[in-house]
């Protein structure tokens, strides 16, 4: 097994631990090493466990923090750091129920929020950051309860009882994972729009989720062949929601390839921009009350866009693909590809009409995320 493949499958271990609300062990190059549990899956009993690990003889910590992002920590109107990773101080005797809360910016409205809350002045170590790193990547709210290590004692025994991640892991994830993509099955699907056409599914080495490549026809590779980028958007693609115009990108990019006679569409596994769908109707349950798509994924404690291109970039290029006309009205989606390695010969147009429910989210997407509609 090389070193990247073994990296990026104990960070998907430290996922799956991150999910079912177990602490992970996180260590750092500069030896800043912590416990750390994701916000969103704590309960009273793995609160209070995990802060009795504190050691308060040391007098160097700050003790257990609960570690937020920047933007989730604006929403709550804690005063800025300057830091992507802000931290409030808690203990045992904390309310899980509030730390659930001030995670979860979707009951921001429900539950008036309790303050004012102080916040540490100094800038998140290592460990704390990758700690919030973690829970994006597990498609968990961005938000842990972190306890420091110092003792080596404690240390040894940590190791023993949890899963052991590094930062530097954590960091190299969404990239080493691209990289390690690989085509697994490959057979024909005849589409309603489009009957000359395979599917082609690719994997991580860590087993991770999948991603697949819709091929219409069969593009000639020295040319610039056809391409959509599609994040998979279950509401949109699948039930026909009237939200987004994520159904009609999708099965239009596929009729339009057909009349063309080919072209390739990229499905990738970063729904709702990459915070995953159950964050996404989180944020949708933050637009029914007034905030547009982005303000809801930045109060949520996410960046209006968490999806990455080097997935799509390493795709196209095991298809044989280096140059495309990109069907997107997304700039940064050409940006994001040329920067991977992709020339993007030609943008192509990619728009529908509005409809009564999705004017206002197309309209932002416009004019606040540069979208060229």
């Amino acid at each position: 097994m090389s070193e990247i493949d073994a990296n990026i499958i104990a960070v998907d271990r430290a996922i799956a631990e991150y999910r079912r609300g177990r602490p992970v062990l996180l260590e750092s190059d500069d030896g800043d090493n912590a416990l750390a549990l994701a916000a969103e899956q704590a309960s009273p009993d793995s609160l209070r466990d995990l802060c009795e690990w504190y050691n308060s003889r040391d007098g160097l910590t700050d003790g257990p923090v609960l570690a937020l992002t920047e933007s989730r920590a604006n929403a709550l109107h804690i005063k800025p750091t300057g830091h992507g990773v802000v931290l409030l101080q808690v203990d045992g005797n904390t309310d899980v129920g509030l730390v659930q809360t001030l995670a979860d910016g979707s009951t921001d409205l429900a539950q008036p929020m309790r303050g004012p809350f102080q916040r540490l002045r100094r800038a998140p170590n290592p460990a704390e950051s990758a700690a919030v790193q973690l829970a994006k990547a597990a498609r968990l709210l961005p938000s842990a309860v972190i306890v420091p290590l110092l003792d080596q004692t404690d240390i040894y025994t940590a190791e023993a009882r949890y899963l052991t991640v590094t930062t530097r892991q954590i960091a190299n994830y969404e990239q080493g994972a691209a990289a390690t993509l690989r085509k697994v099955a490959e057979a024909p699907v005849p589409l309603a729009d489009a009957e000359n056409c395979r599917l082609v599914a690719f994997r991580p080495a860590d087993g991770g989720v999948e991603h697949l490549a819709i091929i219409v026809g069969d593009p000639d590779r020295h040319h610039a062949v056809l391409t959509r980028l599609h994040s998979e958007c279950f509401t949109g693609d699948l039930l026909a929601s009237l939200k987004c115009d994520c159904g009609e990108q999708l099965r239009g990019a596929i009729a339009l390839m057909a009349e063309q006679g080919s072209g390739v569409l990229l499905y990738l596994a970063q729904e709702g921009r990459g915070i995953g769908l159950m964050n996404k109707l989180r944020a949708y349950s933050l637009q029914a009350e007034g905030f547009d798509t982005i303000e809801a994924n930045l109060r949520l404690g996410f960046d209006a866009d968490e999806r990455v291109f080097r997935p799509a970039a390493e795709m196209l290029r095991l298809l044989g693909f280096s140059q495309i006309r990109l069907l997107t009205n997304n700039p940064d989606k050409v940006a994001g590809l040329e920067a991977c390695g992709i020339t993007v010969s030609e943008r192509v147009t990619h728009a529908f009409p509005s409809n009564l429910h999705n004017d206002f989210y197309l309209r932002t997407k416009k004019d606040r995320s540069g979208h060229l509609l």
